[in-house]
């Protein structure tokens, strides 16, 4: 429905609202704002709205415009142009593939019952998706200069199947990929593909784009993709002016935090290369989004305040002549006052039942549906499965200027599928159709195939040479080709020798200094570098004068869409605060969702922009994996590449803040994401080996890794680094140092009879160091391994069994066990974290050898790092009173 809603109409539901107690009045009012739009048009209308508004402010009326607007359509019938494409053409490319999308699933289904998979979301959203195939979604054409380098896709991941749909006729999947969907370990025995069950990139690596299939993971890094883009082109890295970021969400998903918290970022950043299409088909997985209420209404107040602009996609073209005889509003009244449980029962049911229970409502309502036969009732289209009307507000979001804009697009959930799922409850979980429903649905959609082939699910593929095939062809052709696709070519980056930007601590000579601080040293003679420090992406939530980096401030600048428009309190200092359009460092306020989402778009930027970036996030280790987890698994799944830094990690080392500030757990989170690679350096020259290595893995070597690192805020001598360690510092440990009993005046130590093995990382290893000097005192022997990645060691212990299960290893030995046959005693490990984390590697310390362990389990306190770390356990006199009972036996 794009019939503009008479002037009258709206006057009659405002009255509703309100008593008139001057109709003549009003009326004259009325007359008054018709005139002016016919003879100044909308654009005096409107400003004279907002000068009569503004005076009402001033004379404290306490009036402001309503957020909502009536329950039509945005674009007009006369605004909606015409349409493009064969239309003809496109409703049967459509029906076609909510076709193939079905007997994908219901096949699988069939044959394995736990499987799963959705039709219902697809049968909602197809029109919508193949609208933008059609006609909007730009495909990459290249890298060279003058190229379309692409649109940004968000799938909704409910509706993958679809997609696969489209990937069939394309020529991109075969028939026996499609009949392994969600098999993906048992399909390359079948010479097949097997299809993931929402979009993967690590799973499909050169299909899927972005991960969506958690939710509320896609909204949220839409928003930040589409700023990142901003970044790129203000910083003349990359032009990405032409391209636009695309979402097609779920109503129901609306509901997570991460979709609704950076609308205002986008707002604010004027982000009008972003559009999201938010599926409104009124259900969640159980039952209806908002069954009492109106989520469409609910949706364009949220964006609407949050300075979007909203198009509403409502009502399909047969509502049109409805809407133009609907003279009295009775229409639109009804409409305003059905809610969207009722919305639901009236999509689950027929024409006869909506004649009767929606057009019966009133004698008005009745004599609009009275030329209407029962069967075109029922084929009224909610504006979201009409191409003509999805067409006309995608043009509308595309050509907006200066906000991101929104289409609510309202369909119906499993539509098509009749009695078997349309607008039902239990429609999200229906997998499985019979016989009759089959059919029913084949002749919805004029399928052409024979009842055998609609019961036995035989996918159709029009031939090549047909006007469907070829009309599919020429519009993604025209779009720069098929969608979704990942791409990984990009230029390599070469990283500076070590020694140039890192030598300081290589060779540190006992200076004092805190692991944060010789990371920062570091990052700010790597911005320098360049070819590497354009490409370096500082990002930080609000804590970059607390992590010592304000230095990076005028060396590079915060990045700000519109520059600094004020002069900053500290103007005259040397750490002065500077804005700036070209700014580097992504500075996102206190929100670490929004920080991991920038840190992604920049992470990925090497396959989504063809443009290799590299991008520090340094944060606090208590927000990252245990906060954001989610994210980082997402990105993870993106096949992001950088480093993401936990600042003042540890339990014991961020001494006062307590509780909610201690991290005794983000390494064993990390440890189960396969593509990272987590550590935790003691000291200021493991660090620097580590993202030395990190970076040259990353953008020389272009791998599919990131790296997680802790840093500390405790300042202690730093040791140099021998040559000979780095290699154990990356493999996961080395022998720091052994140490014997003074020698009380002789020439050589004296000899001990006891010896133990003490291990430790990060924040403890100072204290396990501390630990080994007061058994030597005591005529121990205590040698020290510096552990700076346990995962890492036990991610080698677990390839070196598994080597040896297959029988292809070898005599190949575990690295940890390597390093400890060198050693003797007992081993005890300590670490700032829980004790399942120096756990891990258990299995790997050499037989016979007693293996203890001391961690921070439990809650976080606030004290110093001395009582905290002797109430942990964890402290020198802890380690030392270990390692005396493991050699007693205790």
């Amino acid at each position: 429905m794009n019939a503009p809603t008479p002037l009258a109409t709206l006057a009659t539901l405002a009255a509703a609202a309100s008593p008139d107690t001057d109709p003549q009045e009003t009326a004259e009012w009325r007359d008054a704002l018709q005139a002016l739009v016919a003879t100044g048009g909308p654009e005096r209308a409107r400003f004279l709205l907002d000068e009569l508004n503004r005076l009402a402010g001033q004379l404290r009326v306490d009036w402001r415009p309503g957020l909502n607007t009536p329950y039509v359509n945005t674009v007009s019938v006369q605004e909606q142009g015409v349409f493009p494409g064969d239309l003809a053409i496109e409703e049967r490319l459509a029906s076609i593939m909510r076709w193939n999308a079905l007997a994908m699933v219901v096949r699988a289904n069939q044959a394995y019952g736990e499987l799963g998979g959705h039709i219902a979301s697809y049968a909602s959203a197809a029109d919508l998706f193949e609208s933008g195939f059609n006609h909007f979604f730009r495909a990459r054409e290249g890298l060279g200069e003058g190229q379309h380098r692409g649109d940004l896709v968000f799938f909704q991941p409910h509706s993958a199947p679809g997609v696969y749909a489209r990937a069939f006729l394309e020529g991109r999947l075969s028939e026996q990929d499609l009949m392994h969907y969600r098999q993906e370990i048992t399909a390359p025995a079948q010479g097949a593909r097997g299809l993931s069950s929402y979009p993967h990139p690590w799973l499909m690596p050169d299909f899927w784009q972005f991960p969506t299939g958690s939710m509320g993971i896609g909204p949220i890094s839409s928003i930040y993709h589409a700023r990142f883009m901003r970044y790129l082109t203000h910083r003349n890295l990359l032009d990405s002016s032409a391209r636009k970021v695309w979402g097609v969400f779920g109503d129901g998903e609306m509901d997570e935090p991460e979709s609704m918290s950076a609308l205002t970022l986008a707002a604010r950043e004027g982000l009008d290369n972003l559009v999201w299409v938010v599926n409104c088909n009124l259900q969640r997985l159980d039952g209806p989004v908002r069954g009492n209420g109106r989520i469409i209404d609910e949706l364009e107040r949220l964006f609407a305040g949050a300075g979007w602009n909203v198009v509403k996609l409502v009502w399909g073209s047969d509502w049109d002549g409805l809407f133009a005889r609907d003279l009295t509003g009775a229409l639109v009244r009804t409409l305003e006052g059905t809610v969207d449980g009722q919305m639901q029962t009236f999509a689950a049911k027929d024409g006869r039942y909506n004649r009767d229970h929606f057009f019966g409502q009133n004698p008005a309502l009745a004599a609009l549906a009275q030329g209407m036969t029962d069967e075109q009732i029922d084929r009224l289209k909610r504006g979201g499965h009409d191409l003509v009307k999805i067409h006309a507000a995608y043009a509308a979001a595309a050509r907006h200027r200066g906000q991101p804009t929104v289409i609510l697009a309202h369909t119906k959930k499993g539509y098509g599928m009749g009695q078997a799922g349309q607008g039902k409850m239990t429609t999200h979980s229906q997998k499985k159709l019979d016989d009759a429903d089959l059919i029913e649905f084949r002749n919805r959609f004029n399928l052409p195939l024979s009842d055998a082939q609609a019961t036995g699910l035989a996918f159709y593929k029009p031939g090549g040479d047909s006007p469907e095939m070829q009309y599919l062809r020429r519009q993604r052709q025209a779009l720069g080709g098929y969608l979704p696709r990942r791409e990984t070519v990009c230029d390599v980056l070469p990283v500076p020798p070590l020694a140039s930007y890192a030598q300081f601590a290589l060779a540190a000579d006992g200076k004092e200094m805190s692991t944060t601080m010789a990371f920062v040293r570091m990052l700010g003679t790597l911005l320098k570098d360049a070819t590497l420090g354009p490409r370096i992406v500082p990002i930080v939530a609000d804590e970059a004068r607390t992590f010592g980096m304000a230095n990076l401030f005028k060396q590079v600048g915060i990045y700000s869409s519109v520059g600094q428009r004020y002069a900053p309190e500290d103007i005259g200092s040397v750490l002065s605060y500077r804005e700036a359009l070209d700014g580097q460092i992504l500075e996102e306020g206190i929100s670490e969702a929004g920080a991991i989402a920038s840190w992604t778009a920049a992470a990925t930027s090497y396959s989504v922009h063809g443009l290799a970036m590299l991008p520090f996030y340094i944060y606090y280790s208590m927000f990252g994996f245990q906060r954001v987890g989610d994210a980082i698994w997402a990105a993870a799944d993106q096949r992001a590449r950088g480093f993401l830094l936990g600042a003042t990690s540890g339990r014991t080392t961020l001494g006062g803040e307590g509780l909610q500030h201690q991290d005794g757990s983000s390494h064993l989170v990390a440890a189960t994401i396969p593509n990272c690679k987590a550590y935790d350096p003691a000291f200021a020259g493991e660090l620097a080996v580590i993202v030395d290595a990190g970076m040259r893995e990353m953008v020389t070597e272009q791998r599919d890794v990131f790296y997680y690192v802790t840093l500390m805020n405790e300042n202690y001598a730093q040791p140099d680094l021998p040559a000979e360690a780095h290699a154990g510092v990356l493999r996961g440990c080395y022998v720091f140092n052994s140490y014997l009993r003074p020698s009380e005046g002789r020439e050589e130590p004296i000899p001990s009879q006891k010896s133990v093995t003490l291990l430790g990382s990060g924040a403890i290893l100072t204290e396990v160091v501390k630990a080994a000097q007061r058994l030597a005192d005591e005529g121990i022997a205590a040698t020290v391994v510096s552990v700076t990645s346990w995962s890492e060691l036990a991610r080698d212990g677990m390839a070196c069994e598994a080597g040896r299960d297959r029988g292809d290893a070898g005599d190949a030995k575990p690295w940890l066990t390597q390093v400890l046959e060198g050693t003797s005693g007992p081993v005890i490990a300590a670490t700032d974290y829980v004790r399942a984390v120096p756990e891990s590697v258990r299995a790997y310390v050499p037989a016979g050898r007693r293996y203890r362990t001391l961690g921070t389990d439990g809650f976080g306190r606030s004290d110093t790092r001395a009582a905290l770390r002797a109430y942990f356990g964890v402290d020198a006199a802890s380690i030392a009173q270990a390692a005396r009972a493991a050699l007693t036996g205790g």
